[in-house]
Parts: C-alpha cells; sequence; structure tokens
C-alpha cells in the first residue's frame, strides 16, 4: 500500500485557494513593464543589493543554530544526521487542521505522506498512524484490514522483507510519498473529497538489492469527515498518473541512494 498539496478550493468554505500577488507600484506600460529611470535607478539598485546581501547574512546566522562550542576536529561535527524534517526543532503537527478547503487539503496530504511511509511496516508505529488517519468508527476495521496485509509473510517476502518488515543486513528499505498537489473536488461543512496527486519512491538500497528503489506516480481521492475537531479519513481510492515523461538521467548507484536516504530526512508535513 502506498499512499501521498497546490490547489483551489471548490465548495462551501475557505476561499478560492488561489494565490495573490502584489506587484509594486509605479508607472509603466499597458503590460506592466516599469520605465526606465535615470541615474536615480541605478542607485536604487546598488541599495537593494545591499540590503539583499545584509539579508542573506542574517539569514545565515539565524539558521547556525546549536552549539558553535563543536571542533572541526570531532568526524562526528561533519557527519549528517537522519531525521525527519523539522526546521524548528520541534516535531511538526500531525493533526489538528483547519475547518476549511485549505485545511482538509492539508490534512489529506500530510496523511497520505504518514500513509505511505515506511513506519507503516512497523507494528507499533503503524497502529499509532492508523489511529491518527482514521475517523474513530473505521479505524478499527481499517486496523484489522493493514495489519492482514503488512504482516503477510508472502507480501513482505515480496518487496525483501523478512517477517517483521525488516531489510536484510546491508540494505536499507525506502518508501516515501511526495505529494505535488491536492484538490478539493467536493465540500460541505463536515465533508470534504480531496484528490492527492503525488510521487513515490519505494524497494531496497544496497549493492545485493533485487528490489532497487523505482519512482512512481499516483493521484489518491480521500473521503474526510469532520470529526472531533479535525479531519479524518473514511475512505480512499487510488489510480495511477498523472505520470510525467521521465529524463534521460542516469539512474544512481546502490550507494549513492542509501547515502541519500539516510542523509536527507522525509517530510513529516507536507503544506
Amino acid at each position: 500500500m502506498s499512499l501521498g498539496d497546490d490547489h483551489q478550493s471548490s465548495g462551501g468554505y475557505g476561499g478560492t485557494g488561489q494565490t495573490r500577488t502584489r506587484l509594486p507600484d509605479g508607472e509603466g506600460d499597458g503590460y506592466g513593464t516599469p520605465r526606465r529611470g535615470g541615474r536615480s535607478s541605478s542607485r536604487s539598485l546598488v541599495t537593494v543589493v545591499g540590503v539583499v546581501v545584509l539579508l542573506i547574512a542574517a539569514i545565515a546566522f539565524a539558521n547556525r543554530g546549536g552549539d558553535d562550542s563543536a571542533s572541526s576536529d570531532d568526524p562526528a561535527a561533519d557527519k549528517p544526521k537522519a531525521a525527519a524534517t523539522a526546521p524548528s526543532g520541534t516535531r511538526p503537527v500531525q493533526s489538528g487542521f483547519a475547518h476549511d478547503d485549505q485545511g482538509a487539503q492539508s490534512a489529506a496530504a500530510n496523511y497520505a505522506v504518514a500513509l505511505g511511509s515506511a513506519d507503516m511496516f512497523d507494528k507499533a508505529r503503524r497502529q499509532g498512524i492508523i489511529d491518527t488517519v482514521y475517523a474513530p468508527d473505521v479505524a478499527a476495521s481499517r486496523r484489522e484490514a493493514l495489519d492482514g496485509a503488512y504482516s503477510s509473510a508472502e507480501f513482505l517476502a515480496n518487496i525483501g522483507l523478512d517477517k517483521n518488515g525488516k531489510a536484510p543486513s546491508g540494505q536499507t528499505f525506502v518508501s516515501r510519498v511526495i505529494p505535488v498537489g491536492t484538490k478539493v473536488t467536493s465540500s460541505s461543512a463536515d465533508k470534504a473529497t480531496v484528490e492527492v496527486w503525488y510521487t513515490s519512491l519505494f524497494g531496497l538500497s544496497g549493492n545485493n538489492s533485487t528490489n532497487p528503489v523505482t519512482e512512481s506516480w499516483y493521484t489518491t481521492t480521500y473521503q474526510l469527515t469532520w470529526t472531533n475537531n479535525d479531519w479524518k479519513v473514511i475512505d480512499f481510492q487510488q489510480k495511477d498518473g498523472p505520470v510525467p515523461v521521465g529524463r534521460d538521467q542516469r539512474a544512481s548507484t546502490a550507494d549513492d541512494m542509501t547515502k541519500a536516504v539516510e542523509e536527507y530526512g522525509g517530510f513529516t508535513y507536507a503544506r
């Protein structure tokens, strides 16, 4: 089972979902092209460049974070640490979305990420995801069905995992969903149907892998209900695509793929 952000809202609340951009005021032609200025424009450009340089420096300083006392001689100081993406240092919220179209899209995108993650192959973590994602009145039946699927020895063997859902020694199991866009197709006060278009990475990275990591594209339609002050899944359907034309890029080596998976933390908050 693999599951997986930018859309216009349709329906009863939450606005249009469109992004508006305010352009600079000033004179120009009918197409919004500003008139050429004189020498004052050059002075303004120098000022803007100076401000941008200072801003970049300030951002770099602010993002340094942590304790600067670590010595460059410490091997651990330069070693990337694999972790779920959380720039603030605080784990992003897993639920508690706004009661509008935007909130429904955010819920669907984030639930897709959770349901398509490698955590679904760990029984304890899977239970937590199911309880978070599904409405209480359907969670129990979903738990039973998903436990059966993810515990199937045949299924696990087909994807190269052992009976406990673990990868063979020297290999890394990859299961990630990356939402590309979302769309509300219908909504009311307490119901919403949201489509999530996404790409997924799935497989085993490692020199001896017989199931290398591959890329796939899907669209999953989620039926959501508003319950206990949050959006929850009551059902979903998945279909292939839309699939973009692949570029002529050479596939990375098993070592490069493993390194990337270990060093780049997966997103836990998609939208």
